[in-house]
């Protein structure tokens, strides 16, 4: 665990420090598109982010790589070289599109070329278990499709949700949070070697998107692009491929006696397919019902629009860091849910726990369709918002009539030269006190 966490704060620490200079590259390189209908943000801010996400990657990978239990990861697999040229691949390609938008079919083009570079290196889906059935072993061109299609629609879902300030890297570090105490458990707690790469994978992954946060909040400095939205949705696939395709069952089944037994009774503690998707269960809804929105428009599908669940939540009434917080609550309750219940699935409190966390996330997921009322005499002391109506038109027309007086021009007052902050000085002092010898018509 040690080791785990000092690569997970390598990689923040050199996320975090990279991601300065890279906002100064993005605006000298012109990587600052004009403000789209579909946005958000009221400013043009630099793209390009991804950057110094995948230095952070680079430089986990070289950590773990030369500590001395990580070591064998690099050793004993294959799959660490896998994820880092097919994250070149990809994180190459967001760059291009950052700065000279790329058309949609070419990146999903390059999706599943990068895609399929990690197939061919190792990392693929080798058998799913099933219940009452055992595990199923697959092809190779079964587990090769199925591997393309989860890398393509976690991307694709990890980039449709990147719409708000800090949303798409703290849904994903959040999810891979868990993801990284699921791996860990089979690794640590079951002593199964296979688990080890995604834990490793799920480290850096959390150290990216922690190292690329502080700079993303709102308001945001930079923005992370395709860059680094596709590149951490890879790493994301990537490490639920690696736990869920490459770990055998038969090593769980010596807990349970026999494989079918194993693969029944412990499903909640190995779930095959289950766990990726309720990790990404959030943007891949999103992906799904900006598709059928789009379709059922007669748009295609890659058109931009501003229908999302960010964008929704938005229109509710909720501000831009609520709208955000709401959506970490989401993704966090599904995600450590079903952790939660894959090492208990017998407790019953720990349902009973998720449903009333969705109760309350529900309330505040509606919060403000239900704004309360103050009564009347109370009217003064609290915001305009929870007053009656009429009150609050009365006051919103005493308002702008303040306004409307304050915008007045004042009578000029006599001001002392040299005084910071009038007649055009600048606020860093006062104007120079020697006479403008140039003539008025001059170029300044």
């Amino acid at each position: 665990m040690r080791e785990y966490l000092l690569t997970l704060c390598v990689t923040v620490a050199v996320t975090y420090l990279l991601t300065g200079p890279v906002r100064k590259f993005a605006i000298a390189a012109g990587a600052m598109p004009e403000i789209r209908a579909r946005d958000v943000h009221r400013e043009p801010t630099p793209r390009l982010g991804g950057i110094a996400m995948f230095g952070g990657l680079c430089a986990g990978l070289l950590v773990a790589d030369h500590l001395r239990n990580l070591n064998g990861v690099f050793e004993q697999s294959n799959e660490p070289r896998a994820l880092l040229s097919g994250a070149a691949l990809i994180w190459l390609v967001g760059v291009l599109d950052d700065k000279f938008e790329i058309d949609a079919l070419i990146k999903l083009g390059a999706q599943m070329i990068a895609a399929g570079v990690m197939v061919m290196q190792g990392l693929t889906i080798l058998w799913i278990p099933i219940p009452g059935v055992g595990t199923v072993p697959l092809t190779q061109w079964q587990g090769n499709l199925l591997t393309v299609a989860l890398v393509v629609i976690t991307i694709n879902a990890v980039n449709f949700v990147d719409g708000l300030d800090g949303l798409a890297a703290g849904m994903v570090c959040i999810a891979t949070c868990a993801l990284f105490l699921y791996a860990y458990r089979i690794w640590f707690g079951y002593g199964i070697e296979a688990a080890a790469p995604a834990t490793l994978f799920a480290a850096i992954l959390m150290g990216m998107c922690l190292g690329f946060l502080p700079h993303n909040m709102h308001p945001a400095r930079i923005f992370m692009g395709d860059s680094g939205s596709m590149l951490i949705g890879l790493v994301l696939a990537a490490s639920a491929i690696s736990i869920t395709g490459q770990v055998d069952p038969d090593a769980l089944a010596l807990f349970a006696g026999g494989e079918r037994n194993a693969t029944h009774a412990m499903l909640p503690v190995f779930i095959p397919l289950l766990l990726p998707l309720t990790i990404i269960a959030i943007p891949v809804a999103d992906l799904v019902l900006a598709i059928v929105r789009r379709t059922w428009n007669g748009q295609s599908p890659f058109a931009a629009d501003r229908g999302h669940l960010h964008h929704r939540l938005l229109e509710l009434g909720h501000s831009h860091s609520r709208a955000v917080l709401i959506m970490y609550f989401w993704s966090g309750l599904i995600a450590f849910g079903t952790v939660a219940y894959s090492v208990s699935s017998a407790t019953m409190w720990i349902v009973l726990a998720i449903a009333a966390l969705s109760a309350l996330g529900l309330v505040l997921l509606l919060l403000p369709r239900f704004t309360p009322r103050a009564p009347r005499w109370a009217e003064g002391l609290v915001p305009p918002r929870y007053r009656h109506a009429a009150r609050a038109a009365e006051a919103a027309a005493e308002a702008a009539v303040r306004e409307d007086e304050a915008s007045e021009p004042a009578p000029p007052r006599p001001v002392a030269a040299g005084v910071s902050g009038v007649n055009g000085a600048t606020a860093v002092g006062p104007r120079s006190r020697l006479p403008d010898r140039r003539k008025a018509g001059s170029a300044r």
